[in-house]
């Protein structure tokens, strides 16, 4: 009986040390708000280990109370059994955690290689302060080819697409050689391929005996890679479960607090006449090539491809924040021009960009101020801005798109990467829009708030707007379209019925010209 307590008790310290990362009851309240009431997480080294919850759960407010970028109000944190409180994200890379984090903030006008060790160049010798150029190639080199990144550290940043900036910023957690992980919707700028290579970076971290945490929306994606899974809702910890024992409607189930039977809403809208006529429109500084399609009224198109197809270009240059070399387009029967955004807005178009923080959001501003901008005219008396007016479009915003805010006055930056897509969203839903044109307007939004935005393209739609949707998600593409366009290398490699096609039918298209 004695030896059995000894070996339970053995087992229990092994349990103990195997734990990597250990948050207890951690609070964070922000004005008007409790953000994290009471959050346990527990990590494992050598594990991947899932973190869920809908848009404004506390998903990465947790994370940034690990980071140092916030300062918990209660609880504790430890690290390998040692309590810890980073004051800054310096102090936590300096012990071992790093931070993939969903909205990239690099330095575009830099290389990778001086985006990778930025703060800590290495130097041609000690107490020498002359960056060696030669060291920082060969030690960011040496981390590609671990990774099996193909990208050249001289490279500018600007110059790559999203994907591939990604990639750069896991290779500098991984330089750090941190003991934990955190990766906050690293997919949601990838292809599958990409995916598939992230995974296998995933999987060697985790082989090498990291401690992994990783934010996602995808479920398909939680869980294929995770080993286990904590849901959080309204900033409390929910459950915590083992990956092989959930299923993708017990997940749903857990995050939303109810039965979600259906991912996408029927179909209302009915498209009519033509609308909108592109032809042979081709771009000075991209490679998109004479693409011609009409979109009806009432319908929402899909746009798909593969990275670097020519998708954003598309939309850019319909709404002329991209120079156009040649094509033509007719709306309602009239040509118009579109050069400018602001001659886009008047001519009834709206564009929602891929890169929410860097075109999308004013992080300085409050929620107010970014309903608002685009909107201005039908919020001024006279030569004056109306506050009452600016007051009663947020008020319309917040409640039509669920905004989760305390109140108006909130800077946007403090808000949820999907709440700040709400905002924008709802931004240009206030111009009225006659066509509106969204880029991944779903990217890094919870399965509840999909729902929300996918009932309103098709509300919409069901009005007589035109909709253009760029998505890398296929069965998003699929369940919400009426038709989809699929380039290639720049192109318009063909269309299919979103009724009747497959997601084999579209990447077909997606490789005829890549």
């Amino acid at each position: 009986m004695k030896e059995n307590k000894v070996a339970e008790q053995l087992t229990a310290d092994n349990k103990n040390t195997s734990v990597l990362l250990e948050m207890q009851d951690v609070e964070k309240a922000f004005p008007g708000v409790k953000a994290l009431d009471k959050v346990n997480l527990t990590v494992k080294a050598g594990t991947v280990h899932a973190l869920m919850g809908e848009n404004g759960a506390g998903k990465s407010t947790l994370m940034k109370c690990l980071f140092g970028v916030y300062t918990k109000d209660a609880g504790k944190i430890f690290l390998e059994g040692r309590e810890i409180n980073f004051k800054n994200s310096k102090e936590a890379l300096e012990n071992g955690v790093a931070m993939v984090h969903q909205e990239l903030n690099q330095a575009l006008k830099r290389n990778v290689m001086d985006n990778m060790w930025l703060g800590r160049f290495p130097t041609v010798a000690k107490g020498l302060p002359i960056t060696s150029e030669r060291k920082m190639y060969d030690a960011t080199k040496q981390i590609f080819d671990k990774l099996g990144i193909n990208v050249d550290p001289r490279t500018v940043m600007s110059k790559m697409p999203v994907s591939q900036r990604q990639m750069v910023e896991i290779a500098k957690a991984v330089s750090y050689n941190a003991k934990v992980i955190v990766f906050d919707e690293p997919t949601s700028s990838l292809t599958e391929d990409e995916v598939a290579h992230l995974f296998r970076i995933i999987n060697m971290l985790r082989d090498q005996g990291c401690a992994i945490v990783y934010i996602s929306h995808k479920m398909k994606e939680i869980l294929e890679i995770s080993d286990e899974v904590t849901i959080m809702r309204d900033g409390k910890w929910i459950a915590t479960r083992e990956s092989k024992d959930l299923t993708t409607n017990e997940i749903i189930k857990l995050m939303v607090g109810r039965e979600l039977t259906n991912l996408y809403p029927p179909k209302s809208n009915v498209p009519g006449d033509v609308l909108l006529e592109v032809d042979d429109l081709s771009a000075e500084y991209s490679k998109l090539r004479d693409v011609s399609f009409k979109a009806h009224r009432g319908e929402i198109i899909g746009v798909a491809g593969l990275d670097g197809s020519g998708r954003t270009e598309l939309l850019e240059n319909i709404f002329g924040t991209a120079t156009r070399r040649s094509g033509t387009l007719t709306l309602d029967g009239k040509r118009i021009k579109n050069r400018s955004a602001r001659e886009s807005i008047k001519n009834g178009f709206a564009l929602l960009t891929e890169e929410r923080r860097a075109t999308g959001i004013f992080g300085i501003l409050n929620i107010r101020d970014n309903a608002t901008i685009s909107s201005l005219g039908k919020c001024s008396s006279g030569p004056f801005l109306s506050k009452k007016k600016m007051k009663k479009s947020t008020d319309w915003c917040i409640k039509a798109m669920n905004v989760k805010t305390p109140n108006q006055e909130t800077k946007i930056r403090s808000l949820s990467g999907g709440n700040q897509q709400k905002v924008i969203l709802g931004r240009w839903l206030l111009t009225d829009p006659t066509v509106l044109l969204l880029d991944e307007p779903t990217r890094g939004i919870d399965v509840g708030a999909k729902y929300e935005i996918y009932q309103l393209i098709i509300d919409l739609a069901a009005r007589g707007k035109t909709v253009i949707m760029v998505s890398s998600e296929m069965p998003e593409l699929l369940g919400v379209c009426d038709r989809i366009l699929v380039m290639s290398g720049g192109r318009l490699a063909g269309e299919v019925d979103a009724k009747t096609a497959t997601q084999e039918d579209i990447m077909t298209l997606a490789a005829q010209y890549a």
